[in-house]
């Protein structure tokens, strides 16, 4: 399929031609959901912790004699039941992570692409390079574009210049080919890929 190119002054800048096996698929909901599951666990720190039985700081010296007393027997403070003991199966720090293979977290990247395609929000930029890192100049062209959450996707590098001036202005992100995950595509409005961003995906989901 074809799409039109811009420039970063919303100038025409050609045509490009996309391939559908990436950009021209059905987006599946479920294919998503379960790779921005993967993504997210992987995210989560996994500090939470409590202290168990064994690691409260108590005595050890039993409560009160076994029998006689009338009440229940108890061996230690350190118990669940008592204020101050022991969490029973609390928390204790781990990784959330679980595996997910290659191909399927491929699949989810062409599906994201495809959403987004599908919706008539993905914009494809000629490049994403500004002569000086002015963070004014790009505020304004983005303003112009109709730009209020975006993620720009570039080729292997990104132009310095252009990462500078996007990093002040709130809801444009910019990353590399090689850090185009779906959570991020799915969680901006407009996708931007230049058409090196455009070739180096193409390379990588081929």
């Amino acid at each position: 399929m074809k799409l039109d190119v811009i420039k970063l002054d919303s100038s025409p800048a050609g045509s490009i031609e996309l391939d559908d096996a990436i950009f021209g698929l059905e987006p599946r909901s479920d294919v998503l959901q379960r790779v921005v599951r993967w993504q997210l666990a992987r995210r989560q720190q996994g500090t939470h912790s409590t202290l168990g039985r064994s690691e409260v700081s108590y005595s050890t010296k039993k409560i009160y004699r076994q029998k006689g007393t009338g009440g229940a027997r108890h061996g230690s403070r350190k118990a669940p039941i008592f204020r101050k003991g022991g969490v029973y199966k609390g928390p204790t720090p781990r990784s959330h992570a679980h595996d997910l293979t290659k191909k399927f977290r491929a699949l989810g990247l062409r599906h994201a692409l495809s959403a987004k395609m599908g919706s008539g929000d993905l914009i494809v930029l000629d490049a994403a390079e500004l002569a000086d890192a002015k963070t004014k100049g790009l505020a304004a062209a983005v303003r112009n574009l109709g730009w209020k959450k975006v993620l720009v996707i570039d080729g292997a590098e990104v132009n310095e210049n252009f990462l500078r001036a996007a990093r002040n202005l709130d809801g444009v992100d910019v990353l590399p080919s090689a850090g185009a995950n779906v959570y991020d595509i799915l969680l901006r409005d407009k996708l931007v890929l230049t058409k090196a961003g455009v070739e180096a995906l193409e390379a990588r989901l081929k």
